[in-house]
């Protein structure tokens, strides 16, 4: 696979993600907050299931659009990888 094929490949596993409303507000919320915990993430954006956010934040991961910042206990915090979402998403949403 060249450069060009997986940067399709890399773009369209973004916009997927993104596609998403939960995922996308996710993103925008980190991106203006920096890094927030999974239980501050889930109360500001009212995800009920424990199991639901864990699944959306896994998507994110796993397209390089955010990223465990650190641990504190049970708490795993979360931030936006600002150079993967600024070369997918308008800057006058980030």
């Amino acid at each position: 696979m060249n450069a060009s094929e997986r940067n399709l490949k890399e773009t369209a596993r973004i916009y997927k993600a993104l596609g998403e409303p939960t995922r996308l507000g996710i993103v925008l919320l980190l991106s203006r907050h920096g890094s927030l915990s999974c239980t501050e993430i889930g109360e500001r954006l009212n995800v009920a299931s424990g199991s639901t956010l864990s699944h959306h934040l896994k998507q994110l991961a796993d397209c390089g659009l955010i990223e465990l910042s650190r641990k504190e206990g049970t708490y795993h915090y979360y931030r936006v990888r600002r150079e993967v979402l600024e070369r997918y998403l308008p800057p006058d949403l980030v």
